[in-house]
């Protein structure tokens, strides 16, 4: 009994062919679709050919993961392997990323050369690995979630917003196009050693990157970490260094104010056991929004405080020593 076997072109279309029978294949035009669980499946555009015997639609099985020129990839499990092969790629690219999902583009073409677009979006939540890549862990319900891993340098643009590009092949012009990819969120520092970006909008996309001890200054705060590429023996090295000012408010904490572009201000704000020293300046230990301490010591000039920081020095002049609660500010 002959057996149809299945494989995917260049074009995202089902390809047909019956064994034994070399040259006779057929296409089967439709698109791919993601459902429950971010499993995949691909739906067949009728009329199916009469002399086949295909399903309008075929679901598909296995673990997601992200080629070197970006593509999606599903490596499919055994009971698929026979019919399928081992893995189906996606040809495409990455349209957009989100506080909890992976938008790609997914380029097809009908039999009469007419080309096509539509969006596949993949759910789940953006994390650091070890090495501090970028990573998108795929939600798949009870099951363990699958990790796609950008696997190379991410930078820091003039907002303080961590960027992504890549490169890629066209695949009819055969020339490298460069995409871009913007994670828009926040900055978080809760430990001397660790560096956290909250993606925007959601409670469970963060980036957790391991750093060496932070630098603490008057007019900077300064991170240094390594990016462990699979290509490279060495990580390579990122500096963050967020530029801004030390201020005292008394419904927040001690904030560190970063001026972004257009005059946009990002607040780092830490919580800090607060003393006069016999130098005319305030030494801060800071403590995280958990109001644990964080092992960093900071000594600031008086000529800085303003405002509620005014205050602040009268409160601290009288007691000798304050704490500060970052994010409801100084005890009476």
């Amino acid at each position: 009994m002959e057996k149809l076997r299945y494989e995917f072109d260049p074009h995202n279309r089902l390809v047909t062919s019956k064994s034994g029978l070399r040259g006779i294949r057929k296409v089967l035009d439709g698109q791919f679709r993601i459902s429950k669980g971010n499993s995949l499946s691909y739906h067949v555009k009728a009329p199916v050919p009469a002399d086949i015997k295909a399903p309008h639609q075929v679901k598909l099985r296995g673990n997601w993961s992200l080629t070197k020129e970006h593509q999606l990839r599903l490596t499919l499990d055994k009971w698929k392997r026979q019919t399928f092969g081992d893995q189906v790629t996606i040809q495409g690219e990455i349209l957009d990323v989100r506080k909890n999902s992976l938008l790609f583009a997914v380029t097809s073409r009908t039999k009469n050369n007419v080309t096509s677009r539509y969006i596949l979006e993949l759910s789940g939540s953006w994390q650091a690995d070890e090495r501090n890549r970028l990573t998108f862990r795929v939600n798949k319900g009870k099951e363990s979630p699958d990790s796609l891993i950008f696997d190379g340098v991410w930078q820091i643009d003039k907002n303080y917003q961590i960027t992504y590009r890549y490169q890629r092949k066209q695949l009819v012009r055969k020339n490298k196009e460069v995409h871009t990819l913007i994670f828009k969120g926040h900055w978080d520092i809760r430990d001397k050693a660790r560096l956290s970006y909250a993606l925007e909008g959601s409670s469970d996309s963060e980036f957790d990157f391991k750093t060496s001890a932070g630098i603490f200054r008057d007019n900077y705060i300064k991170y240094e970490l390594g990016i462990g590429l699979s290509c490279r023996k060495e990580p390579t090295r990122r500096i963050i260094t967020f530029f801004g000012k030390w201020k005292i408010k008394k419904g927040l904490g001690l904030v560190f104010e970063v001026e972004q572009e257009k005059r946009k201000i990002q607040a780092l704000v830490f919580g800090a056991e607060a003393r006069l020293t016999d130098k005319g300046t305030v030494s801060f230990k800071l403590r995280n929004s958990l109001d644990k301490g964080m092992g960093v010591k900071l000594e600031l000039s008086r000529d800085i405080f303003k405002g509620d920081g005014q205050v602040f020095l009268r409160l601290l002049g009288s007691k000798k020593e304050s704490t500060i609660q970052a994010g409801v500010g100084w005890r009476w």
